[in-house]
């Protein structure tokens, strides 16, 4: 039997705080068991939020201060984080941080995670993994989705895993091997609309609800040319912008038509990736909290939908983060060409020891 203790950290593109997770694993017989001992969300501070928002048209020098700032922002937070739940640091393996994704267009061989590993570790005193998806990238990979090994390993009773974030992603088995890929955006859409009308987000989608659905928009959204693709292939903020947001800054409607219109494509997108019957589906990320948008994803399907725990469905990615982790320190594969599309699997992560 092995066990590992590891920090896991998650900061998604929907920009809703940084997420902390202390989890055990405990390899056994061939079988994978994990629990979140701790967790927590850390709000940004307004500054460093605003700052990740214009990220993308930074300067090279402002991206690097940046990338410190956040470094610094992680290490500070996983120390109080560490103090203030009484956690024995000598028992921690290793921080497994994410980082926030600023660049992602693997065409090019581009992916870019900020948050200095090097300065989380120089705060915290304890071993870092960072930068993830570089090497799957290099090997022609997507770099995405990287949830899925986890889904594969640690919720092997459900047959198809869908995290709500920022983005839409699904993993399932197939053929005896594991797909996934990205679906749609989700809370990048719905959030910044939302903020249009003066809210954070649109509490469990009642701006949507009392909206009504514009045909033309859904239709124009629908003929996206990236649900056109065939997996592997993922979702950037690069191409959403891009795509994604022009048709619905042309439309005249109103915000709730909006809202509620981008939902609908949302339950049709999702759904137009489960077709048949009888599958068990796992929903997390912080869209199962839209009680609207998970109504309208259940009237889309005819698959069974199972909504886990709190704790899951805040942190599950943060938990994932953490194993990733353990299968780097063990130097075991956590990078599946099945899902990437790269050459060959692959070990994916930095490690900084700086103290």
């Amino acid at each position: 039997m092995a066990l590992y203790n590891v920090i896991g950290t998650m900061s998604g593109t929907s920009l809703d705080g940084l997420d902390i997770a202390y989890c055990r694993f405990e390899f056994s017989e061939n079988k994978w068991a994990f629990k979140i001992n701790e967790a927590i969300t850390v709000d940004f501070p307004n500054n460093l939020k605003e700052k990740l928002k214009r990220a993308i048209n930074m300067s090279g020098l402002d991206l690097m201060k940046l990338d410190n700032q956040l470094g610094d922002f992680i290490g500070q937070s996983i120390t109080d984080f560490i103090t203030k739940n009484n956690i024995d640091q000598t028992e921690i393996d290793c921080i497994s941080s994410h980082g926030h994704t600023i660049f992602h267009q693997p065409e090019l061989k581009l992916t870019t995670q900020i948050g200095n590993g090097a300065n989380i570790s120089a705060i915290t005193k304890l071993p870092v993994i960072c930068d993830f998806r570089t090497s799957d990238v290099a090997l022609g990979g997507q770099g995405a989705p990287l949830v899925p090994i986890g889904d594969q390993l640690l919720f092997s009773e459900y047959d198809i895993c869908i995290n709500l974030g920022g983005i839409a992603n699904i993993s399932f088995d197939q053929n005896s091997e594991r797909i996934a890929f990205d679906i749609c955006p989700v809370n990048i859409v719905l959030n910044k609309l939302a903020q249009e009308l003066g809210f954070e987000y649109d509490k469990g989608g009642k701006i949507a609800e009392s909206g009504k659905i514009n045909i033309n928009l859904l239709e124009q959204l629908n003929r996206v040319n990236y649900y056109q693709k065939s997996h592997p292939k993922s979702l950037g903020i690069e191409s959403i912008e891009n795509e994604v947001f022009p048709i619905i800054n042309t439309s005249t409607d109103s915000i709730a038509n909006k809202l509620c219109t981008f939902i609908e494509h949302i339950a049709i997108q999702l759904a137009n990736n489960v077709k048949g019957e009888g599958k068990v589906i796992l929903l997390s990320g912080g869209g199962t909290f839209n009680t609207y948008l998970v109504q309208r994803i259940k009237k889309n399907t005819a698959q069974k939908i199972i909504i886990p725990s709190t704790q899951i469905i805040d942190f599950k990615e943060a938990l994932i983060f953490a194993f990733l982790g353990v299968l780097r320190l063990r130097n075991e594969n956590n990078c599946l060409k099945s899902v990437t599309g790269a050459s060959q699997d692959n070990i994916g992560g930095c490690i900084y020891q700086v103290f």
